[in-house]
């Protein structure tokens, strides 16, 4: 899919405007680049002393090395194939520090609930600050917010009925699945029992600020977007974040997603499809050269164990 996107971008473009685009990311202010990319370390620094703050209520104090290793790795494989991150990372904890994988992995989907808070905050943001353009987008769309709203009933109501199916059967699967969950659950309740909960707050807003941080300097790179404030880009954001998880990485669509929201303050395709695509560019580079690198270091650094 993300390859056909990618075509699809090519071949809907003409080449006058595709020669724009290549020189606009060829000229692309490296420092700005830069900036970006070194804001994007920081937040895999800061999650990895995060993931410490979720895990030592459990008992568990893994190094700090092997946390930054392991969440690198564990993004560049999801660059392969998608969400496989989130095994390996539990994984890699089991085999290199010894935490059981459910507890790992409970306090691995402690913390995607917290992101999708986070997401969801910055798209209520988002949408306080620009209301009216992006109603008025989405009516043009005919978004039908009658058929989103019959789903997520249908959720809430299907999830309670799962969870009391599982209590209930004595199927050894059933049974399996309980023990699973009731791993899960002491990782994810983890959250209650942490000794350092604002320092884990802290952490979680930075990463988040760092995310818009990252987005909001690669501005300076494309000279039709230097004036867009932030609630603006806060849109572009947020279309770029759902895009990352409809393919690898967001391969072939993040660049349309941003390019399209870009599209709603004035902002030309050429413009926006340099600009999302300079994005992509510089932070899958930096997950692949250092995710790379952790992929291979992480054996050598636990040679020991």
């Amino acid at each position: 899919m993300g390859v056909f996107l990618i075509w699809y971008s090519y071949f809907s473009t003409t080449e006058e405007e595709r020669r724009q685009i290549i020189h606009y990311i060829k000229n692309a202010d490296l420092f700005w680049v830069g900036i970006s990319i070194l804001l994007g370390i920081m937040t895999h620094i800061s999650r990895a002393i995060r993931w410490n703050y979720l895990l030592q209520p459990l008992g568990y104090k893994p190094s700090l090395v092997n946390n930054i290793l392991i969440l690198l790795t564990a993004y560049f494989t999801n660059l392969g194939i998608p969400r496989s991150g989130e095994l390996l990372r539990a994984t890699a904890l089991t085999t290199y520090e010894n935490v059981p994988f459910e507890k790992g992995f409970g306090t691995i989907v402690t913390e995607r609930i917290i992101d999708l808070i986070m997401l969801l905050l910055v798209v209520g943001l988002a949408f306080f600050l620009q209301t009216d353009i992006i109603w008025g987008f989405l009516k043009d769309r005919g978004l039908n917010f009658t058929y989103l709203i019959t789903i997520m009933i249908s959720g809430i109501i299907a999830f309670p009925l799962l969870f009391l199916f599982v209590k209930k059967s004595k199927h050894p699967w059933a049974q399996k699945l309980k023990r699973l969950l009731r791993g899960l659950l002491g990782g994810i309740f983890s959250i209650f029992k942490m000794q350092k909960k604002w320092a884990f707050v802290f952490h979680t807003l930075f990463i988040w600020t760092a995310y818009v941080a990252m987005f909001w300097v690669i501005k300076f790179t494309v000279l039709e977007t230097v004036d867009l404030s932030i609630s603006q880009l806060l849109v572009a954001f947020v279309a770029g974040a759902f895009a990352m998880s409809a393919t690898n990485g967001g391969i072939g669509i993040y660049p349309i997603a941003v390019s399209s929201a870009l599209a709603i303050f004035g902002v030309s395709s050429v413009s926006g499809d340099a600009f999302g695509w300079i994005m992509w560019i510089s932070q899958t580079l930096m997950i692949v050269v250092f995710g790379a690198i952790s992929f291979l270091l992480l054996p050598l650094w636990n040679r020991n164990k």
